[in-house]
């Protein structure tokens, strides 16, 4: 039986590979997205304006607004002379974010005395805003400890496993998540609703394999595809984009393979009921992008409402993109990763679980 089960992998390995269509398919998403992901998808703020209303005349605030000019995050800096000027620069989006010294901002600093400085943001691009006054604040923080011989009572920010707060150390790791699930379920969805195409899914059941054989040869080669897939951007994001791989490579292995088991059953779920590959297509999508929205890639799990948490607990996705970020940033080894990965185990077992007896069904 075992011989066969390998026959069959074979077999799928070659319909999915033997085609320039299915290669295509396959190699150049993984390329693409690495190439574009890191430069493309960033939330790290560059080529902005920075809009200055000093209301100050002393030394420090024009000190301090060279320091800000000086920064790659704000090549462009102009000038406010009233708070009219501010407010419609903000609303028409010639600036992202305004910085408002007060009249006497270097007087209190002179006075050891905390200075006033107002930073306003464009609410309607929150994100980039709120980066950017991160940023400011960091500048503006330095330059009164520096000045003030650490004697202002300022909070000290330090960024833990990563430092310089690269974006790439970020969207990388996750990076490998998503193209896991792009190539594993591709694969393993569009399998069943290949052979009903070409006609050949009649001889397949009638072959002395049983059906748990059936969906186990189906599930191997997307499993085996989504490892070397994320193998390949793992290693394009240590050796190419530099980030740090301080974990275990078994580790890193176990993910993905605990990871790729459940989207097997994902999959073959979805080819079980479709009829035709272009619906099996579209249902690989329908699944994606809620996945993906509920990870917690787009936004923290906890910061949404309780019915998506709920969402979260059952979605693989959401335990496979911190063992990732852990085994690349934190030093992930067993005990640290057990947690998050006996959860996508069990969710496995369920999919592939539900997956069989709905082929069943469909085979009865």
């Amino acid at each position: 039986m075992s011989q066969r089960l390998y026959r069959l992998v074979i077999k799928e390995l070659l319909a999915i590979l033997g085609s320039t269509q299915g290669r295509s398919m396959l190699i150049m998403p993984v390329i693409l997205q690495t190439l574009l992901f890191p430069f493309a998808a960033t939330l790290e703020v560059k080529n902005a304006t920075l809009l200055i209303f000093n209301q100050d005349s002393g030394q420090a605030s024009q000190e301090l607004i060279a320091r800000l000019a000086r920064t790659a995050s704000f090549p462009h800096v102009t000038m406010a002379y009233t708070e009219q000027q501010m407010a419609e620069a903000i609303n028409a989006q010639t600036a992202l974010v305004a910085v408002r010294f007060g009249p006497d901002f270097s007087r209190q600093l002179k006075a050891m005395q905390t200075p006033s400085v107002q930073i306003v943001l464009d609410g309607r691009r929150s994100n980039s805003g709120q980066i950017a006054s991160g940023y400011i604040s960091a500048i503006i923080q330095g330059y009164l400890q520096e000045q003030s011989g650490g004697q202002l009572s300022l909070p000290e920010v330090r960024n833990v496993y990563n430092p310089n707060i690269e974006y790439r150390w970020h969207l990388l790791p996750s990076l490998v998540v998503i193209i896991t699930t792009i190539g594993c379920l591709m694969v393993t969805a569009l399998s069943v609703a290949r052979e009903r195409e070409e006609g050949t899914f009649d001889q397949l059941l009638v072959s002395p394999l049983t059906p748990a054989y059936i969906m186990a040869g189906k599930a191997i080669p997307g499993i085996l595809i989504s490892l070397l897939q994320g193998s390949f951007i793992a290693l394009v994001a240590c050796w190419g984009y530099g980030v740090p791989f301080t974990g275990s490579i078994l580790m890193l292995f176990a993910a993905m393979l605990s990871y790729g088991l459940a989207l097997a059953g994902v999959g073959l779920f979805i080819s079980s009921i479709a009829s035709t590959q272009q619906q099996a297509f579209l249902g690989v999508f329908a699944f994606m992008v809620p996945a993906t929205m509920v990870s917690g890639y787009v936004a923290p799990v906890e910061n949404m409402p309780q019915v998506l948490q709920w969402l979260a607990i059952i979605n693989p996705m959401s335990y496979c993109i911190p063992i990732l970020k852990g085994v690349f940033l934190k030093s992930y080894q067993w005990a640290d990763c057990w947690p998050r990965l006996w959860p996508m185990l069990l969710i496995a077992a369920v999919n592939l679980n539900v997956a069989l007896r709905m082929f069943r069904r469909h085979v009865a």
